[in-house]
């Protein structure tokens, strides 16, 4: 049924952009039943959309004795329904270019990055805090549903989201011209942990510094 589609796509698009959640999560911040979260779980875990694994332990721990509660976390399959903005011939291109010789797709990711222009909504009179929240902002509105996590000697950007995954795969050149962009954008130095392109959940960014970010940030 169509309700049921949007549904699904709802429950897919919000592990999508906050990361792997529980059913009872789901269910919570959607306000649909125990029920019927499960329903539309067990279809898109069918489709291949998510996957489902068990929770982490020190998460299994805090819930107390019982069985481990189950995370839904999106699969491959799942992100390349999010209309990504790469396809066969975008890697094809870039292939060309590499063979080619020289520094061609290197220039290319720089451009690319150049384009998104990170820095344009920041300003040098905001501080590092308040840049920190307006890009991981202005990274969600470009497709890569940016948050922001606290830790104790810095932030992490995360991005659950990457619109050219596939193609960052075979040529890291673009997740590196993306992180330096990230960097000046900020004026820090800012280290990338993972990256969607390299297999992990999420692509993240850490920012070292202690200032607080309690705008925008999820714990």
């Amino acid at each position: 049924m169509e309700s049921d589609e949007r549904t699904r796509d709802l429950v897919a698009r919000a592990i999508l952009e906050s990361g792997p959640a529980t059913a009872v999560d789901l269910a919570t911040r959607l306000a649909i039943t125990p029920t019927g979260i499960r329903r539309h779980l067990d279809a898109l875990v069918a489709d291949g959309i998510l996957i489902s694994r068990e929770e982490h332990q020190s998460s299994v721990h805090a819930r107390g004795r019982g069985r481990p509660a189950k995370v839904f976390v999106m699969t491959d399959h799942g992100r390349e329904s999010f209309n990504h903005s790469y396809d066969d011939l975008a890697v094809a291109a870039l292939k060309f270019m590499h063979s080619r010789g020289g520094d061609v797709v290197a220039e290319f990711a720089a451009k690319r990055a150049s384009d998104l222009d990170l820095s344009r909504e920041l300003s040098d009179k905001d501080s590092l805090n308040e840049k920190v929240v307006k890009l991981s902002e202005l990274l969600s509105v470009e497709g890569y549903a940016a948050s922001i996590v606290e830790k104790e000697n810095g932030v992490e950007i995360c991005q659950h989201h990457c619109p050219i995954a596939h193609v960052a795969a075979e040529f890291p050149a673009l997740c590196e011209a993306e992180t330096e962009s990230i960097s000046q954008a900020l004026g820090t130095h800012v280290q990338r942990l993972a990256t969607i392109a390299h297999g992990d959940g999420v692509c993240t960014t850490f920012v070292p510094t202690r200032v607080s970010t309690k705008v925008g940030v999820q714990g």
